[in-house]
């Protein structure tokens, strides 16, 4: 998995490519709770994701609950087909703002 991470005035963008499992799902974790340190607005690209397990779901919603204690957002775009079925089958696509 690679991360690529750019800032702008307004939202911080990771653009992630790759697949997301446990031998990994901390780099995604500790990106994002990074990016968090300067932004409160994450953009997180799933563009070129074509897998996620489990360990990345844990990261996602450590994610989205960082945004919300910092009354700030999350959000993911550009999300395969793929992996917006696993979003969906374990009830994450209610609880992440997806785009």
């Amino acid at each position: 998995m690679h991360i690529a991470k750019t800032v702008n005035e307004e939202e911080t963008v990771l653009a992630v490519e790759g697949r997301i499992d446990v031998t990994n799902s901390k780099m995604l974790q500790d990106a994002i709770i990074s990016a968090f340190q300067s932004t409160t607005n994450l953009v997180v690209d799933f563009e070129k994701v074509v897998y996620i397990a489990s360990a990345g779901l844990r990261a996602l919603l450590l994610g989205q609950k960082t945004a919300v204690s910092k009354s700030g957002m999350m959000k993911l775009i550009h999300v395969c087909d793929d992996v917006m079925e696993v979003l969906r089958m374990t009830g994450f696509q209610s609880a992440l703002h997806i785009e």
